[in-house]
């Protein structure tokens, strides 16, 4: 399974992440169709450029041509001037593996917890950062996983 290969990888280059997005609302128990996994790390230059060699030893590349060190050092100027939310890498030989790195958010700023999947755990946020999260896009998609969320969230 691609997720737990990511996750297992990141771990193993020490890269301080946690699966957000689609993924994340699967494994709270909210399932919906989606491709890419997406993850926010630490910001700082060193989780940058472990989370590049982790995911390039994974076969895969940064879909913009940008290295770890040029996206921590432009993040702002980045998501201002480009508005690019996520750092993105694909694999070419199966473009049906894709992550994106998303650097709108902070892993400091993140609740997280642990979820065992497959006998590998993995880091997730909680389904209250997420809700946030997704309460901040403001798109359609978006707010109909944080109706689902909130479901989930009065059932506990």
């Amino acid at each position: 399974m691609f997720l737990l290969r990511v996750c297992t990888r990141l771990a193993e280059h020490g890269v301080p992440y946690a699966v957000v997005g689609g993924h994340a609302l699967a494994l709270h128990g909210a399932p919906r169709g989606t491709l890419d996994i997406d993850v926010v790390i630490e910001r700082s230059l060193s989780a940058f450029e472990s989370a590049e060699s982790a995911l390039r030893s994974l076969g895969l590349t940064s879909y913009l041509p940008l290295t770890a060190k040029y996206v921590f050092e432009n993040l702002d100027e980045l998501q201002r001037e480009r508005n690019l939310i996520a750092w993105s890498f694909i694999n070419q030989s199966n473009p049906m593996e894709i992550v994106d790195v998303i650097i709108a958010y902070d892993l400091d700023s993140l609740d997280v917890e642990e979820k065992l999947v497959a006998d590998t755990t993995i880091l997730v946020v909680t389904l209250e950062s997420l809700a946030r999260m997704k309460r901040h896009t403001g798109r359609p998609q978006d707010m109909a996983d944080v109706e689902a969320m909130e479901r989930l969230m009065e059932d506990e």
